[in-house]
């Protein structure tokens, strides 16, 4: 796999750039991919097409029933920012693949803003037509800051990545001017919310998520510090070496693994710490460690996939997983679109009307059908609709679409 790469890299030439073949795709990286789908479409399902995003952050929670109450802390504990923190990683991976494949071409630069900008318009289409949860327009901001670090060394990215990091993790310590609103605009946006979603029309559901980006924006800007991080994280991981050969880095891979599951949950769990160290932390604290966890459990998920895929026999299990992770841009939208008609008024209304497990099941029989129509399409096709779309904008020359007409 990393000879065709490296062969695919130094062959290019200005007027020969194309995406990678299916031949040529790390399905490590595939399988991974879509397997972060499933937490991101489980976090987004239960937590902001059902409810109000707004919601969780009431001080007064409902009363729920036992299985719903288990699946809202299992989301919490395991999902909810580790999956995400997995996306960001692997869209730094992406990242240093195309700028290492486009290399030798004197358009690298301008191919990799492109690549940004395309992402950018799609992301904003999404976010203001589809729904406000959109992550793809962060991620393609981000995109522009880190760029120049697939330049320079990569002592001076893994030296950025720390600093980045460290800087989310200690951000509830450090009383920053990040605006948040009251609880008393919480609990009247989220009554009014419950009402929009639940009857309005698309175009009042249009209007009224405009007016909730202004609340929704400190949440972006609260992670941006960690997903430049992620970003420079999943570049360091391609760049040296880790997922070319992870047959030699397995000692790494196998570490990464378990200490970041295991302080992960621990971190994420502040009962288990006070058990183990009898220390009473404070509110910031129990911030802080929720902040590291979820960067030390979005490592360790990436770590334990790649080798169980390139390690172990599991390889023939999981991927099943790698249409959906190859179609993964198509398959996210796709899922904003039909959650948005099922859930807002415009469509069935059943918002705020389902628990979290009922929701739950829904959103697994959407990513197990996502599963068979991705490997369907490709065996006829390429890419996915959007990706086709992407890489066609970025490239400026149409591509080949059919499997017919490239190889595979």
């Amino acid at each position: 796999m990393t000879r065709r790469w490296i062969a695919a890299v130094h062959s290019s030439t200005d007027g020969m750039m194309q995406p990678v073949t299916a031949t040529e795709r790390i399905h490590a990286i595939d399988i991974l991919r879509g397997i972060a789908l499933f937490g991101v479409l489980a976090v987004n399902l239960v937590d902001e097409f059902r409810v109000s995003l707004f919601q969780q952050f009431l001080p007064f929670q409902p009363s729920l029933p036992p299985l719903d109450r288990a699946i809202e802390h299992f989301i919490s504990m395991f999902l909810e920012m580790k999956a995400f923190a997995l996306f960001s990683i692997l869209f730094g991976v992406g990242l240093a693949i195309q700028s290492e494949r486009l290399a030798a071409s004197r358009s690298r630069l301008r191919l990799l803003v492109r690549r940004l900008v395309v992402l950018l318009a799609i992301g904003l289409a999404h976010l203001l037509l589809i729904w406000n949860g959109d992550i793809l327009t962060e991620y393609a901001l981000a995109g522009f800051v880190v760029l120049p670090f697939l330049s320079l060394p990569a002592w001076s990215t893994a030296l950025a990545a720390l600093g980045l990091l460290a800087f989310y993790v200690a951000m509830p310590a450090l009383s920053l001017p990040i605006f948040w609103p009251s609880v008393a605009w919480l609990q009247h946006h989220v009554f009014e919310a419950n009402h929009v979603y639940a009857t309005g029309t698309y175009g009042q559901i249009v209007r009224f998520s405009w007016k909730e980006l202004p609340y929704i924006l400190p949440l972006h800007e609260y992670v941006f510090p960690r997903t430049l991080g992620l970003f420079l994280v999943g570049m360091l991981a391609w760049r040296t070496g880790v997922l070319r050969d992870p047959y030699r880095h397995r000692r790494l891979l196998l570490a990464v693994a378990g200490c970041g599951l295991i302080l992960g949950v621990l971190m994420a769990s502040p009962g288990a710490v006070r058990g183990i160290t009898s220390w009473d932390m404070s509110a910031l604290a129990r911030s802080c460690l929720a902040n590291a966890a979820g960067i030390f459990m979005g490592l360790g998920y990436g770590a334990a996939v790649i080798a169980l895929v390139e390690l172990t026999a599991a390889r023939r299990v999981l991927r099943v997983f790698a249409p959906l992770g190859r179609m993964a841009f198509t398959n996210y939208l796709l899922q904003s679109v039909i959650f948005g008609w099922v859930f807002f008024g415009y469509g069935l209304g059943y918002f705020g009307q389902l628990g979290a497990a009922e929701t739950l099941f829904f959103g697994i029989v959407v990513y197990g059908s996502q599963i068979a129509l991705s490997s369907m399409w490709l065996h006829r096709y390429r890419f996915g609709p959007i990706e086709w779309v992407w890489r066609t904008l970025m490239y400026g020359v149409r591509q080949p679409m059919t499997a017919s007409r490239a190889a595979r």
